[in-house]
């Protein structure tokens, strides 16, 4: 098939169905149906090189009800859409059945690991199509790609990318969409290694983590068994949103990974942060964890008191530090506000920072570099657990010659972030050229950082005159600009509640 048409194709088949409302509810749709075919076809591989036995039981298989044996057999207008509704749905979560004699079974007892993770994905999948017709012309578009061709299988791999960055201009994916050329340039500088483990406690639809395969991949020599093995043990992810969820299991199983480690729940209240030990660590944490949001009480109540914030990113600041093992490596993408925080509880989160680990290297990134779907400042933080931290490099990215913004047509790529890996094993200060006094690169002891009451806003962007921009980019600058007030808005927010709460404890 020509899967370069694929989201096209997909698009115009589903669009005339009532059931499903823009691209969020189709790409739920479509991901379901794409885990269970992908899930089946590993399956088939399995069975073809030992005894291995089928998860899904018979009659629920991909093979059983969207192949079948022959046309005649596959279901098609209402009749597949009651199927699906009232067996394949409750059957794979586990549920019970009604049968046509009135009887209730339960088709999918299995607790087997692999059991386990059909069933949590499918309590997350909601079947939104009414038409039986154009989801049999889904399901059939499907069955048209070949996995077992493995240019097939690449090339659709980057059709999914693209089906993922839909879902970013449906203006939602902001949340759990990092650019590629941030998620390969942070794993490239953590160089996680074969037999090491990689964490993302926040990991969306598994960018970083699939970045991560690719970098330890590469470390892979024909016929190393070990190595293979090794690989589909190294990924361990935590996603709480549901549709994030499913688009990083699918994804991380189109990449080969038989079994997914993606737990779906809040990372910040598997535990007390007090209660991890080794084997809750992971030897190298990449991840962009999310702000701008109020951290629930549950998420609070976990941490240590001088350790509880409002600000989610600040909790999973103290998160990573905890999960990261000794010699561990990271990178964490993290706004201006824990940079310039000088508030009790980001001073105590910096000291155990500093105490804990070695943060040896700061990226500032140009304000642009998640346009347009937010415009909020960001960083990347590299420390690692090899002992306190003595001395801190911090580097202004400047964006490229020509680049007023990057933007959806003008995205940030990875040879932009060409200068900074040159830079990396060759460290040197660079006064910024434009502004006396001022600094591009910098390194900072810790002694200095510690005086200036441990704000890590170092070698920022100066001052620039106001831009008058097309219409468009004005538009785009305009819903940029309100995602970072609305985030801050939240995080003040987030504070005054927190000090309501305190005051109504006392006065209680």
């Amino acid at each position: 098939m020509n899967l370069a048409a694929l989201t096209k194709r997909l698009e115009d088949i589903m669009r005339p169905d009532p059931g499903i409302d823009g691209t969020a509810q189709r790409l739920s749709q479509i991901v379901w149906l794409l885990f269970l075919k992908v899930f089946d076809y590993k399956e088939e591989e399995a069975e073809l090189e030992d005894d291995h036995e089928p998860v899904i039981p018979t009659g629920y298989r991909w093979r059983d009800w969207a192949t079948c044996e022959s046309v005649s057999q596959q279901l098609t207008g209402d009749a597949l859409i009651s199927f699906i509704d009232n067996r394949l749905m409750p059957a794979l979560r586990g549920e019970p059945v009604r049968m046509d004699d009135g009887s209730e079974i339960i088709p999918f007892p299995d607790t087997t690991p692999r059991a386990l993770l059909v069933k949590e994905f499918m309590s997350r999948s909601h079947n939104y199509s009414q038409s039986g017709i154009q989801l049999r012309q889904v399901i059939n578009l499907f069955d048209e790609i070949d996995f077992a061709d493995a240019d097939e299988t690449h090339e659709f791999n980057d059709v999914y990318e693209t089906l993922l960055k839909s879902l970013q201009s449906a203006g939602k994916a902001g949340e759990f969409y990092t650019p590629r050329a941030i998620t390969s340039f942070a794993v490239r500088h953590v160089d996680p290694r074969i037999g090491e483990t990689v964490g993302d406690f926040a990991c969306g639809t598994c960018g970083f983590l699939v970045d991560s395969l690719r970098h330890l991949e590469s470390q892979l020599t024909p016929g190393d068994t070990k190595g293979y093995e090794a690989l589909q043990d190294s990924l361990i992810g935590c996603e709480w949103k549901p549709l994030p969820y499913m688009l990083g299991v699918t994804n991380l199983m189109l990449h080969d990974i038989a079994l997914p480690n993606i737990r779906y729940g809040d990372a910040l209240t598997i535990k007390r942060l007090n209660d991890y030990e080794n084997e809750d660590c992971v030897d190298c944490i990449v991840m962009n964890p999310p702000y701008g949001g109020v951290a629930t009480e549950a998420d609070k109540i976990a941490f240590p008191s001088d350790l509880r914030s409002s600000e989610t990113a600040d909790l999973f600041v103290s998160l990573i530090i905890t999960r990261l093992r000794w010699n561990g490596r990271a990178a964490v993408v993290l706004p201006n506000g824990f940079l310039e925080g000088e508030d009790a509880t980001r001073i105590a989160i910096k000291k155990k920072l500093f105490r804990e680990c070695n943060l040896h290297t700061v990226i500032r990134l140009p304000e642009s570099v998640f346009a347009p779907y937010t415009s909020i400042d960001t960083n990347i933080l590299f420390f690692d657990k090899t002992g306190s931290t003595q001395e801190t490099w911090f580097y202004r990215f400047d964006k490229p010659e020509g680049y007023k913004h990057f933007s959806k047509t003008r995205p940030l790529l990875a040879e932009h972030m060409k200068p900074i890996d040159e830079w990396w094993d060759n460290r040197v200060e660079i006064p910024d050229a434009n502004v006396e006094g001022a600094w591009k690169v910098k390194r900072y002891t810790v002694d200095e950082l510690v005086a200036g009451n441990y704000r890590l806003d170092k070698c920022g962007y100066p001052h620039e005159e106001e831009e008058i921009l097309p219409p468009d980019q004005l538009v785009s600058q305009y819903r940029s600009d309100k995602a970072r007030i609305e985030g801050e808005i939240n995080e003040l927010l987030g504070k005054i509640m927190a000090l309501l709460g305190e005051d109504e404890e006392v006065s209680a």
